[in-house]
Formats: structure tokens, sequence, C-alpha cells
């Protein structure tokens, strides 16, 4: 793995059958990420439903990667000659707003996916949102299927145009959107020569130009668990992405919210670390890591907690505590009132909440107050909420450390709202 390289991560959004896995699958294939052979061995299945061999590639690296236990939590990487990009999740609706809002979700640059035959569906805006939401702010659009269209230019404009008032009202500027066919392989990383009025970027170049993403090694140290391994003769081994801060061999980690019977702390002597089977002194923001604590089991800590320096750990809310939040309510089938519990997910944890209180509703393109004490709040409503838990665990204010303030909340199989954390209440 090239350490010199900034390391970006990368998630592809989008409504449903826009290409997003065959878009994935050919800048794979195009710059030579996948080898030829499982390529052919896919051609000669011809499996029945899978219309293209470069989605299949997804879905088996997929595949691969749920059933091997390894250590290395990182996604679909490749390297462009300037960047180091890891792809988070094989996309599919479920598993990609799962996976934006937890765990891997810290993506620091989207690719939106737009078919030119649809143009913006309720997908389109549902991700667009959400990648707002939860802190996305690179964003470069892919209008894809342009062969399906007959690489009209005007056509080209005219999802441009919607795509770009969409991005405009959630506040991005300057947004690349490229005219590309996943399918033929026109601009994904080749440049194509039946789009000759398009003189911009392709989509491989565009990604090799994405903004290095600043490090907040500043900030207090956090690494939300997403497994945690037992591993013969090394030990524990808990797994996550570091959000914030640096984690040092010989640092004494404490992991938050302790669940022991007795309360006493959980914490211990970092050991080892090791990210892609490569042993670390030290690991930063957005590593992907495996490390060993001393007198640490595996039964004391779970998916969700969140590992932090013991003289700053992690934030704790409990079933007594509340916190204040701005939410968007996504989509809701009737009406969000007192008293409603969905889940809510922020890093790699899901917690039941209670809206115990509506404060004020929000104008979502001002922000300005519109109404005090709502009686309910409905999709498209922006909104500031009080929240309780219904058990303890880590979240942060967004203006201290914003990895770790933002969430979504999901309900009956889809997400219903995105939001942020602006303070914490501590029952005294």
């Amino acid at each position: 793995m090239a350490k010199e390289k900034p390391h970006i991560n990368i998630v592809f959004i989008g409504h449903v059958d826009h290409g997003k896995s065959t878009t994935v699958g050919r800048l794979l294939f195009d710059s030579q990420n996948i080898p030829e052979n499982i390529i052919q061995k896919f051609e000669q299945m011809g499996e029945k439903g899978k219309s293209f061999k470069f989605a299949w590639v997804m879905d088996r690296l997929k595949e691969e990667r749920e059933r091997g236990i390894t250590i290395d939590v990182a996604h679909t990487k490749f390297e462009t000659p300037h960047r180091y990009i890891t792809i988070i999740d094989a996309p599919g609706h479920r598993d990609f707003v799962k996976n934006m809002i937890t765990g891997a979700s810290q993506a620091d640059a989207a690719v939106l996916v737009v078919a030119a035959t649809d143009g913006v569906m309720p997908q389109t805006k549902e991700h667009a949102f959400l990648a707002r939401t939860l802190g996305i702010n690179h964003m470069i659009v892919s209008i894809n299927k342009m062969d399906m269209v007959n690489y009209d230019e005007k056509k080209f404009k005219q999802v441009a145009d919607q795509v770009k008032k969409l991005l405009q009202m959630l506040g991005y500027k300057n947004v690349q959107i490229i005219p590309t066919s996943a399918w033929e392989g026109d601009n994904i990383v080749k440049k194509s020569d039946k789009m000759p009025w398009y003189n911009g970027p392709t989509l491989f170049e565009a990604l090799d130009q994405i903004p290095e993403p600043p490090k907040p090694t500043d900030k207090p140290l956090r690494i939300p668990i997403q497994d945690v391994y037992s591993i013969k003769g090394v030990g524990t081994v808990p797994v996550g992405r570091v959000e914030t801060g640096v984690l040092k061999v010989g640092d004494v980690v404490i992991f938050e919210p302790a669940s022991t019977i007795f309360h006493k702390p959980i914490q211990g002597e970092v050991k080892s670390i090791e990210m892609h089977h490569e042993p670390l002194q030290e690991a930063y923001p957005g590593d992907n890591i495996g490390f060993n604590v001393r007198g640490v089991g595996k039964n004391d800590i779970k998916r969700g907690d969140v590992a932090g320096h013991t003289n700053n750990p992690p934030t704790v809310v409990r079933p007594k505590d509340t916190f204040k939040a701005q939410i968007i309510v996504l989509n809701h089938p009737t009406a969000i009132t007192v008293g409603y519990t969905p889940v809510l997910h922020a890093h790699t944890l899901q917690v039941a909440v209670r809206f115990e209180q509506l404060l004020a509703k929000l104008d979502p393109r001002t922000g300005n107050i519109v109404e005090e004490n709502p009686q309910f709040i409905k999709t498209g409503d922006s909104a500031i909420v009080i929240l309780r838990p219904t058990k303890p665990m880590v979240i942060e204010p967004v203006k201290e450390i914003p990895q770790m303030g933002r969430f979504a909340i999901r309900d009956m199989g889809q997400t219903v709202a995105a939001g942020m954390v602006i303070s914490i209440q501590k029952a005294e």
C-alpha cells in the first residue's frame, strides 16, 4: 500500500438501477484493479438475471469479504496516480444507507450516479440529502447511461441542470458533472470519442483530483468499534476506523459505554496496531485498524462502543440524560410526535431513542425558526428536537467532534431522518 498518497474514502450513491455497481466495476476493471481471469470466469458463467459482468464483480468481492474473517475492514481499494482510494460498500439501497451512516460511513467524497434516461429520482434526493447531513463536502456527479440517449448533449444538459438545482439547494458548489456510460466504458477511465462536446475530466481523473481531507489529529481520540476478534497468540483485537486523534502503541485507552456489571472502566494498554496486515506504530484518522489491548476481554467490548484516551474519554449519554439535535425528516409515512421511539444510527452504533420534545420547526433553506413547540413534524421538515436514548451510547456535539456528532434515524426499514447533535444535557 502506498503510504505517501493521501487516502480518500468514497461512497457511490444514487437511485437504484442507475448503474452504481456497474460504474464501480467498470472503474476497477478499466484501471486494471480486477484480475482479467475473474471477469472471464463471470462471462463463462453467464449468470441469469444479472445483466452485466461488472456488477457481478462487486457482488463477488462482497461475498469474499463476508466469508473471510480478516482484520482488513477496508472495502474495495484502488489507486489513481495521486490518490489511494477506498470505495465504501458495493452499493445497494439498504446496505448503502446502513453503511453510509454507520461504521465506514465517514466518506470524504461521494459520486452521485444519475441515469440520463430518468434524471433525478426520489432516492437521488434522499442520498444527496444524507450525504450533506453526514458531512460529505465533496460531490462528483456521473450522468450515466449516455449510450441509451445516443450521447445527446441536450439530454445531458437537461439532467445536469436538474442535479445542479438539487445540489445547490443543499449548499454544494462547483460540482463536477461528467457524462458517462459505465456499460460501454465512456468517460469512466477512458475518454470517450462519442461525446466530442464534452471536454472535462473522466470519472477516474475527477477522483484523482479530490482534495485531500484534513486529518483531525488535534481532536481527542475516537475509534468506533466495528467488530471484536479473538486472535490466537495475540488476544482481543477490536477493529474500527480512527475518526479523530492519534493512537500509538503503548497508549492507555478506555472503551465506552462500559458494559460491566460492576461499572469498572474497561481499559488497557495498546500492545500492537495493524492495518491491511501491516504493523503500525501509530494510526491516524481515516485508518481502518485492528489493535490489541492488554487486559481487555473479547466479551468486555462490542460493536458500537468507542475507544478513546483515558484522559479524554468518549462522551456517554445515558437514559437519564438527553441531547438536543437538529434533524431533517426525509421520509415518514405520517408524522413524528413526542413519544416516537425509532432507532438511531451513529458511527457503528444502533440504539433506540425517544423523542422527548419538539422544540422548533425550521426553514430548511435558511435555518430560521418558523414555529415554536410544534405538535408534530413530517417529511420535508427540519426541526430542533430533544432525544433520550433507551440505553447508554457514545455521541458528541457536532461542533466539538463533527465525525461523532452526526446520525440517522431509521424505522420500518427506511431512513426516517438525518441529523446532528447540538448539545448534551447530563442529568445531575
